[in-house]
């Protein structure tokens, strides 16, 4: 693995407003963690750290930070983790892990294909289903990527970490052997609706409309108006009323 030193400064200010005007001024706030002391506050150059992340060391490349306070001595350190902005995506933050090069870590490597497989070839479709791997070993040995070879793989095939060849004895596959890697899956083949022949109506078009018949349901409405209306058989018919008496004058 390799080694890269970057300038960091020690940061006595601390808070949120604080961090803005850092990063307003191209300047990356970071903690460093673990060993026996306290986490430590830094910041670091954006453009320095920039060219250590693209430069091809990978993200677990082993950092040696030199402070700019000579109160400081110098550290070794690994990425931990990056922060970034979700619109712009520039690094906001960063997470650093003081390590010993004497004492094994764990670290997540990427996962690399190599090799055409035959199920491509037949129309298959390559599935990533982790791209990372749990490893154990000394920070000089940390390998760029964990290889996956899918030269012999075909459609609805896959390959799980129990699979991968074993390049070092020395590091040790954390990773529990059952997590799928990658697989072949087959092409999504889209169903066309099937053609109707000529002639032949559809079975929805040829149903006829339910027909409420209006007119019997009218007489049915009349008959039971008029049965209201009708006295019952063998009821009294209802008094005439009573004419007014003329006023005698």
């Amino acid at each position: 693995m390799k080694e890269v030193v970057l300038g960091v400064n020690l940061r006595a200010e601390k808070g949120s407003r604080v961090s803005r005007r850092f990063r307003r001024d191209g300047i990356i706030p970071s903690v460093i963690y673990g060993g026996k002391e306290e986490p430590l506050s830094v910041t670091v150059s954006e453009k320095e750290f920039g060219k250590v992340i693209h430069g091809g060391a990978g993200s677990n490349v082993i950092l040696t930070l030199k402070f700019a306070d000579a109160k400081a001595d110098a550290k070794t350190v690994i990425i931990k983790e990056i922060q970034r902005d979700p619109v712009t995506h520039k690094v906001i933050h960063i997470d650093l892990q003081a390590i010993s090069l004497k004492d094994k870590i764990k670290v997540n490597v990427p996962v690399m294909v190599i090799g055409e497989a035959p199920g491509i070839k037949e129309g298959g479709i390559l599935e990533y289903v982790q791209r990372e791997v749990e490893i154990e070993c000394l920070p000089t040995q940390i390998p760029e990527n964990i290889q996956v070879d899918v030269s012999n793989l075909k459609i609805n095939e896959s390959i799980h970490v129990r699979d991968l060849a074993k390049a070092d004895d020395k590091i040790l596959i954390l990773t529990p052997g059952d997590r799928m890697l990658v697989s072949i899956v087959p092409p999504t083949v889209l169903e066309e609706p099937t053609p109707v022949a000529e002639g032949v109506v559809p079975e929805a078009a040829t149903a006829e409309p339910e027909v409420i018949k209006k007119g019997k349901k009218e007489e049915e409405g009349e008959a039971a108006a008029g049965a209201e209306a009708a006295p019952a058989k063998g009821a009294p018919a209802k008094a005439a009323p009573a004419k007014e008496e003329k006023k005698e004058k």
